[in-house]
């Protein structure tokens, strides 16, 4: 997404869009798995130990960093925690529930990447084959080297093949323009679409640098995707629904949205410079070129959280394997060697703020999951697994503590500070009530 892009041609209208049953702030139990008590449209989650988190997520809607926002945490024993607070819709005064309809946008490639390792489990695909024998599309990258004179991009070959170990990793070449200037500019003197777009002119990018020389954000899981559908033979979409959503139950994961699931999605707000909250409906190309694998899917946390328990179980749950126990721990490992995850500077103020979860922290990437090398801040373990979506959803897996949690809003732009600092007070939250359980 750049700055190109106006909210008339990305933000389409969605009026109307509203969230279905309410879900007030919600407490539970002592040590183990919560017990929930089952009400129509609704699981309360009881806990005693965590009505910090409570009071904390009630103050974030109170004084406007939120409008609304979901928070759920897990252990291997189950749901330990599950608030829903503020609004789903400003306009309507629709409440925030555990089953309001979010874009996922980067959410989506801990999703994707699950898709191809199933694919590697198999022996359809490879980490360290090129990814070229699959999609002719990548046989031979021209990198940007950067604009000559007359400012028109100047192209080489580059050293060496592309493969799907660099797409799973971000050590392909190939950024996003929210965080790359070069490809901002490719895109203007190009006129190439961006993959914000779902159009498949938004794979013309070049890579920035040659593949397996350092560690850069952008489309790769994109490509990722790509390559699911052509070893299977399917769009992603089945794919996804066929080998992950439905064994898991997630009823309400996909690219494409139906009318009753647009009656729930949460609607966007953007942060002003006084700091207020300003409604922008939108919806997503819903008759896309391309499915995206880095950024398309649709969810709740309900069902998102499934996913991340699945993973936190060694890929199986509710009676379904999904992945291997060893390729769940596989994907939780360091996978670039020596190359580490870096900052990743904004070159378009609007969508996103400058990232950097570990600020002074070596941190790695796995398949495909940002990895704190030391302790976290607010309780997790080192080796702990995370990421986020641009619009300030964020989740973490803790596989030494055995816990998983995540944050749902849609707020603009990407790493609000207060939206970090809410996300920061939650976990800690979290652990503190698993210590006094």
């Amino acid at each position: 997404m750049t700055d190109r892009l106006t909210r008339r041609d990305l933000l389409k209208s969605a009026s109307g869009f509203l969230a279905i049953a309410a879900v007030g702030g919600l407490t539970g139990i002592g040590a183990g798995a919560a017990q929930a008590a089952q009400e129509p449209g609704r699981v309360l989650v009881r806990n005693p130990a965590h009505a910090k988190i409570d009071r904390s997520l009630q103050q974030a809607v109170d004084n406007g960093t939120v409008a609304g926002v979901v928070a759920m945490g897990a252990t291997e024993r189950g749901l330990i925690y599950e608030g829903a607070f503020g609004h789903a819709n400003l306009d309507t005064g629709t409440e925030m529930t555990p089953d309001t309809v979010f874009w996922l946008l980067s959410m989506t490639k801990a999703i994707t990447a699950t898709a191809c390792m199933q694919l590697i489990e198999q022996g359809k695909l490879h980490l360290d084959q090129p990814a070229g024998d699959i999609l002719p599309q990548l046989r031979s990258p021209q990198v940007l080297e950067g604009f000559d004179a007359a400012g028109q991009p100047k192209l080489r070959p580059a050293k060496r093949p592309i493969t799907v170990r660099h797409l799973l990793t971000h050590t392909s070449g190939y950024t996003y323009s929210v965080w790359s200037e070069n490809l901002s500019r490719y895109e203007k003197v190009t006129g190439m679409p961006d993959i914000a777009y779902s159009m498949n002119g938004a794979f013309q990018a070049p890579p920035e640098f040659d593949p397996g020389d350092r560690w850069e954000y952008g489309i790769s899981m994109d490509w990722a995707g790509k390559l699911v559908e052509a070893v299977s033979d399917l769009s992603l979409e089945v794919y996804l629904r066929e080998h992950i959503f439905a064994p898991l139950g997630m009823s309400n994961t996909g690219f494409l949205i139906s009318s009753a699931q647009k009656r729930r999605v949460a609607t966007m707000v953007h942060r002003q410079p006084d700091g207020s909250l300003k409604p922008e409906p939108f919806e997503i190309n819903q008759r896309p070129e391309f499915f995206m694998g880095g950024g398309g899917l649709f969810s709740t946390p309900r069902d998102y959280m499934t996913f991340l328990q699945m993973l936190l179980h060694g890929g199986t749950y509710r009676d379904a394997r999904i992945l291997r126990a060893g390729t769940v721990a596989s994907m939780f490992q360091n996978q670039i060697g020596d190359l580490q995850v870096t900052e990743m500077k904004t070159a378009q103020p609007a969508w996103s703020n400058s990232f950097d979860q570990f600020p002074g922290m070596a941190h790695k990437w796995g398949l495909s999951f940002d990895i704190n090398t030391q302790p976290g801040p607010h309780g997790r373990s080192a080796g702990s697994v995370s990421w986020a979506g641009l619009l300030n959803c964020y989740f973490w897996l803790d596989p030494v503590r055995r816990v998983t949690g995540t944050v749902f809003t849609q707020v603009l732009p990407f790493y609000d500070p207060r939206i970090v600092d809410l996300y920061g007070t939650f976990e800690e939250g979290l652990y503190g009530g698993l210590s006094r359980a």
